[in-house]
């Protein structure tokens, strides 16, 4: 994205706030008038009271002083007041674009790019774009402005004196960006060495245990060693810099005085100038290096934004890769506005028609000219090593990947006739590591049906014995969870995921070794409620337990990716393969257990 595509990007984002920017622009403009009058304001009060020391008409003098002062802080309070809305809403405004839009994107997308990512564009980029949006601009605006009108002042009231001052301005102008330019770019190396710093200390505290096994205390500290000599680097580079920065410009303030003050003294004293002329120049040279300081310092700033701008512009123009036609979205609707009266009741039927399928980032085909009928009712188990692809047939049933070839039919019909959000709501996934959101017990298992009763949650966990595991927390179904569930072991998120798949009573289940970290007697309850939870509806069962999927209708082996195998257990057990090498060996690991 070069040139000013990032910053055209921002448009829509901006247009609502039109007024709001006009409103603050207006008054950026009357308060930096209002401060360049300042001076002339001080040399008409010193020529007209204190040269000639008397008092007549001070009242009035004072009384415009004041109206001044008011006026301007009356528009400090609008510009700042407005400034601080357009900031904050801006910020909303694209944290909930970015928020909405990666709620659309598939699931391949979250399996590729890293947590940090989107939380850095949706969090850091939005907050700096729209900082430097509202006050980097009013810093610029208000900074050439004072500059403009205090020019003009000093050309008015002694041309020759002012064309010395401006003289000044130009080199300083020049220092100052060759400085700013170098400062920023520390700065910015501080910044990224400061996100490493913390990531690696964040690493170093959630990773101690490991550390500590494989003791490698020394590497830890010797890598984060490093990091914080370059972070002292960089650090002492931007402070030498600035350093030598601020009393150079010091030196020029004082340079640009010291010829205002012999220059003007000289035509003091003669005669050609006012006493208060030469008090309002000195104030003119004073103040006018301040803004052009400043105005250096935001514009690198900005340029720099660019770069958040474009990450967060790069976000949104991510495209799912599993979209429904506008077709489908015209009858059914989508997930933001879902049309479910035109929803037809689905019988849980599922065919793999001649379907080939290769993951977007894969080079060679996982399944080829698959064909699979399941009837509404049956369950079929995935089973496998870890790692050999089990999980592939489960994505495409739930339209998480579509075929590269071939088609997936539900109840008859192309799953992509239908909307994705149809076909999910239909669908119970309880995953290996299920996920809990901040909140209750009850709130979470709610999930699953947002309209249920506090008794029909109830008798969903019971169903599970999920039930167990609320007697045991201190305040029952409203026990807080912590974030990600972190309050409860994996077993007792995975029996609370599998309640709450249970209240949706879906057509569909997945259970991705939905018992694995549960223990063997709360197991062989949990297999009692799948046997009815499970009746009359399609499932998958993808398993490491042999022992869970006896009696799933049909069994599917998969090794390296590929199906290798199907049938019932008896009719696997009987063609001594792969699936009664796998169980053998479970089962003689089992026995071993068993008498240990």
């Amino acid at each position: 994205m070069a040139g000013f595509d990032a910053w055209i990007g921002m448009l829509p984002f901006f247009r609502p706030y039109r007024g709001m920017a006009a409103r603050i622009a207006a008054m950026l403009v009357v308060g930096s008038v209002l401060d360049a009058l300042i001076p002339i304001y001080q040399k008409f009060v010193i020529d007209s009271f204190i040269v000639p020391r008397t008092t007549e008409g001070l009242g009035r003098s004072v009384a415009i002083g004041a109206v001044m002062i008011v006026s301007a802080m009356i528009v400090t309070v609008i510009f700042a007041r407005t400034a601080i809305k357009l900031e904050m809403g801006f910020s909303r405004d694209l944290k909930y674009a970015c928020f909405t839009h990666l709620q659309t994107l598939s699931l391949s997308y979250y399996n590729t790019t890293p947590v940090g990512y989107m939380i850095s564009r949706v969090m850091s980029d939005t907050d700096r774009i729209g900082t430097m949006l509202s006050w980097g601009f009013v810093d610029i605006l208000w900074g050439s402005s004072y500059i403009l009108f205090s020019v003009a002042a000093m050309l008015m009231l002694d041309f020759s004196l002012g064309v010395w001052l401006i003289l000044m301005v130009f080199p300083m102008g020049l220092i100052t960006s060759w400085f700013q330019t170098r400062i920023l770019r520390r700065n910015r190396a501080v910044r990224r060495l400061n996100a490493r710093i913390t990531g690696a200390f964040n690493e170093g505290i959630l990773g101690a245990r490991t550390s500590k096994t494989l003791v490698i205390e020394d590497i830890n500290i010797s890598e984060f060693g490093d990091l914080t000599a370059e972070m002292f680097g960089e650090t002492t580079g931007a402070a030498a810099l600035g350093a030598v920065y601020t009393p150079l410009m010091l030196l020029f303030g004082a340079l640009a005085t010291a010829i205002i003050l012999v220059q003007g003294s000289g035509r003091v004293m003669a005669g050609a100038m006012q006493f208060g002329t030469l008090s309002a120049m000195v104030t003119y040279a004073i103040s006018i290096f301040e803004p052009i300081q400043r105005m250096a310092m935001i514009f690198g700033e900005i340029m720099a934004m660019r770069a958040n701008i474009e990450r967060v512009l790069a976000l949104l123009a991510e495209k799912p890769q599993i979209v429904d036609a506008p077709e489908v979205i015209r009858r059914y609707g989508d997930s933001f506005d879902p049309k479910r009266e035109e929803w037809e009741p689905i019988r849980g039927d599922i065919c793999f028609d001649d379907v080939t399928f290769r993951y977007p980032d894969g080079d060679e085909n996982v399944l080829e000219h698959f064909n699979l009928s399941v009837p509404a009712g049956s369950c079929v188990a995935i089973v496998g090593e870890t790692g050999a692809g089990k999980s592939t047939l489960v994505n495409l049933v739930c339209r998480f990947y579509e075929p590269t070839e071939g088609r997936v039919l539900i109840d008859g019909r192309d799953a992509r006739e239908r909307s994705q959000l149809w076909l999910r709501s239909n669908i119970g996934y309880v995953l290996q590591s299920p996920h809990l959101f901040s909140g209750s017990v009850m709130e979470n298992i709610r999930y699953g049906r947002l309209d249920a009763t506090e008794g029909e949650i109830l008798e969903a966990a019971r169903l599970v014995s999920a039930d167990t595991v609320i007697a045991k927390l201190p305040e029952g179904i409203r026990s807080d969870v912590g974030e990600g569930g972190d309050r409860l072991s994996t077993g007792e998120k995975q029996l609370i995921s599998f309640a709450r798949a249970v209240l949706a009573d879906p057509r569909i289940f997945v259970l991705d070794e939905a018992t694995s970290s549960i223990d063997t007697e709360t197991e062989r309850k949990i297999q009692h409620a799948i046997s009815k939870v499970l009746a009359g509806r399609t499932s998958f069962l993808i398993a490491h337990r042999l022992s869970t999927i006896k009696m799933a209708d049909l069994i599917l082996v998969v090794k390296d990716g590929k199906i290798i195998e199907q049938g019932s257990h008896a009719e696997l057990l009987g063609k001594n393969g792969h699936y009664k090498e796998l169980y053998s060996m479970q089962f003689e690991s089992e026995l071993i257990d068993n008498k240990n």
